[in-house]
């Protein structure tokens, strides 16, 4: 019985399992509100969302003081709506500025990778130069095309010359084998 109890409250050891609510807790990306911000600030940036606004605010104005007294709900002069647009501005103005910091942050972080990149090309192109700068050194003792073709000139030169001392050598002074004979 004993050993039946300790099953059932478990080890020391090792955590409980948590309790079971009835009502999950909602969960949302971390992200979430920062992507909506941007999203709001990119759409508040937009022609569309001033053109929008502009006809809201005209016809907000036209009803109120075209239509009759009793079908108004805003009189001159238009506490509404300037409490409706002071609702917008305050909370326009901290999800903008929301919205820069994550643009901010972005670009700091790119910043910071093309700094790195920047750094390694660097590194790169300076072994490049010492690389390069050892094979011209060592080129430079070794025979280049036209070095190698003077040189061969050269030694056909040389090899024609001998040649013909040879001939001159081999000639008898008189009759040479080479002269046609007439009989």
């Amino acid at each position: 019985m004993a050993d039946t109890r300790a099953a059932s409250r478990g080890r020391l050891d090792t955590p409980r399992d948590l309790r079971r609510t009835l009502v999950k807790r909602p969960t949302f990306r971390a992200d979430a509100f920062g992507s909506f911000a941007e999203a709001f600030a990119r759409y508040m940036g937009t022609a569309r969302f001033i053109a929008w606004m502009t006809m809201v605010v005209v016809v907000w104005i036209g009803w109120n003081t075209l239509t009759p007294t009793q079908w108004r709900f805003d009189e001159f002069p238009f506490i509404f709506l300037t409490l409706a647009l002071s609702l917008q501005a305050s909370y326009a103005a901290p999800l903008i500025l929301l919205a820069q910091n994550r643009q901010e942050d972005r670009d700091r972080a790119i910043a910071e990778q093309d700094r790195r990149v920047a750094s390694q090309s660097k590194a790169d192109m300076e072994f490049l130069a010492r690389e390069t700068a050892s094979l011209r050194m060592a080129l430079g003792e070794v025979a280049t095309r036209d070095y190698l073709r003077s040189e061969l000139r050269l030694l056909l030169e040389e090899l024609e010359e001998r040649d013909r001392q040879r001939d001159l050598v081999d000639q008898p002074s008189g009759d040479s084998g080479d002269s046609p004979r007439t009989t």
